[in-house]
């Protein structure tokens, strides 16, 4: 069977599915292929039911539940580090509610959890490699930052105002879920069964074969260099991307459970992942 994976064009997710590019795992007779798409095209593609597996932000997830479960691995999962709002010039956490603030998407994690902290303020959703020239050009006040642009903000002259994974940290005490990975509910019991097998062994082999696996995925850094993908890397493939555990299985119920209470999703979130 033909299984497409979605994921974002980014050195975390590629490093997670370098093993699908090889034949160093076990496919049990499917065919993987990889589809790319930046986070809120997959959010928006997920909607529709498009692909077989996919990344999605978490904060999507309660919009496609009824056609997709949870899979428990392929997760990035940050603690005490996150998406951060960068400025041209330091703010105080309470002065952003005054400003506009471009974001990566309304489905995203990250405008989730900024939501979480500011309640209502202006946005305007732009790509999310756009947006710290947006910001640092002065044609937007203030930008969330998700992928490297957490890492590279400093190279556009700009100033981190706020880190979602370090306020949900001091919060909660619980490490901050953003993207998940997802499998269609009409594959079936079986092909769901084997594709949660084959993409956990392929995560697990590019941590086994890690230079190899950062070799491939430094391709999809959009100019980054190697240590800036290797550290990016290490923020979100990591033992909570092998497999949620308690804590990440908490940390996902709390993070929905206050986008429930703040009227973001369109109806009561069912969290379920495929055993």
């Amino acid at each position: 069977m033909r299984i497409r994976v979605g994921h974002s064009p980014d050195p975390d997710d590629a490093f997670m599915y370098w093993a699908l590019t090889t034949d160093l795992v076990d496919t049990r007779g499917h065919e993987f292929e990889q589809v790319l798409g930046d986070i809120e095209t997959l959010n928006q593609w997920a909607r529709a039911g498009r692909l077989e597996v996919t990344a999605i932000s978490l904060a999507a997830y309660p919009f496609v539940q009824e056609d997709y479960a949870l899979l428990p691995h392929g997760a990035s999962i940050g603690s005490g580090y996150g998406p951060i709002v960068v400025a041209r010039e330091a703010l105080a956490r309470e002065e952003l509610g005054d400003f506009e603030i471009v974001v990566p998407g309304a489905m995203t994690t990250s405008f989730l959890a900024l939501r979480l902290v500011l309640g209502g303020f202006r946005f305007r959703e732009l790509p999310f490699d756009e947006i710290p020239e947006e910001v640092a050009s002065g044609r937007a006040d203030a930008g969330l930052l998700i992928h490297e642009g957490q890492l590279t903000f400093k190279d556009f002259g700009l100033v981190k105002v706020l880190d979602l994974g370090e306020w949900w940290l001091l919060e909660t005490g619980l490490p901050l879920p953003l993207g998940v990975t997802v499998a269609r509910r009409d594959l079936g019991d079986d092909v769901l069964h084997d594709v949660s097998r084959v993409l956990r062994d392929a995560i697990q082999c590019g941590l086994d074969h890690r230079a190899e696996a950062l070799e491939y995925a430094v391709e999809f850094g959009r100019g980054i260099d190697a240590a800036v993908a290797d550290r990016f890397v290490s923020m979100y493939v990591n033992e909570l991307t092998q497999d949620y555990g308690d804590e990440g299985r908490k940390a996902v119920t709390e993070l929905l459970r206050r986008g429930e209470a703040l009227g973001a999703f369109p109806a009561p979130v069912q969290i379920d992942f495929v055993p």
